[in-house]
């Protein structure tokens, strides 16, 4: 006999639960709501995904089933987040006011927990002030990815937007420069200017890269050189060649 896996231990359900975690202020990661349920529930819960900027996800109910081994769940779950999501303009804002230079990396569809961790493992070791998440199509912040970061998401703010180009439209008002990274740019990273002001390092996913509405938002672009058989990097690695040439230039520049 199969035996199942053990309860998400982030996993909240049922109508009541779900919603006092939500009006408490836990850091909610999505809810899950089940297909087909038309109740004011479902519409209430619609409406707190849109206040708290929660994502809320439809599935089978033999999904909820399957989380929740069985029990019930009102066709309503809900999982906490292993951090806290931090509000963007405020950090930005702070760093400003300490006389430093922000420096922001924001990822655009990184899905794998284990790139999201890796990267906020770099973040935090080369001192990076914010990394930017889309509301949906992002890596889960689970404790699966606080340890793959060696506890590196504890300590570099995470922050969630709702709308990624809205989002780089504001640190253009706040003075950064938005520099996107894909192998098909012109520019070499070694031999950009990263290091003279505030900047916010855009990174794709390994699929489909910087989406086109990002792209049109962007003002410039840098690449990793590649010489090899393979022609393109796993993510995590790509954003700790460029994030280790950006820290040298600042310190070169004495921006940090």
């Amino acid at each position: 006999m199969k035996r199942l896996r053990p309860r998400p231990k982030n996993l909240i359900y049922g109508h009541h639960p779900v919603v006092s975690a939500i009006e408490a202020h836990k850091p909610i990661e999505k809810i899950l709501l089940k297909k087909g349920l038309a109740s004011e529930m479902a519409w209430r819960m619609r409406e707190l995904g849109k206040q708290y900027g929660i994502p809320v996800q439809v599935v089978p109910v033999e999904k909820l089933d399957r989380l929740c081994r069985n029990q019930t769940h009102q066709g309503v779950a809900a999982f906490i987040s292993a951090i806290v999501y931090q509000p963007l303009e405020e950090i930005v804002l702070s760093v400003i006011e300490q006389g430093k230079t922000p420096f922001v990396v924001m990822l655009d569809g990184v899905t794998d927990v284990r790139n999201f961790g890796a990267i906020a493992r770099t973040a935090a070791c080369m001192g990076v002030h914010a990394i930017v998440v889309p509301t949906r199509n992002a890596a889960a912040a689970n404790a699966d990815a606080v340890k793959v970061s060696a506890g590196g998401l504890l300590h570099v703010p995470v922050c969630r937007e709702e709308r990624l180009v809205r989002t780089l439209r504001l640190l253009k008002q706040y003075g950064l420069r938005t520099i996107g990274c894909s192998e098909k740019a012109s520019n070499v990273v070694y031999e950009s200017k990263l290091g003279e002001e505030g900047i916010c390092l855009v990174f794709g996913s390994e699929e489909d890269g910087i989406s086109m509405q990002l792209m049109k938002e962007i003002e410039t672009f840098v690449k990793v050189p590649i010489g090899g058989a393979i022609d393109s990097l796993n993510v995590s690695v790509a954003v700790g060649m460029i994030v280790s040439e950006a820290v040298r230039q600042r310190r070169s520049s004495g921006l940090d």
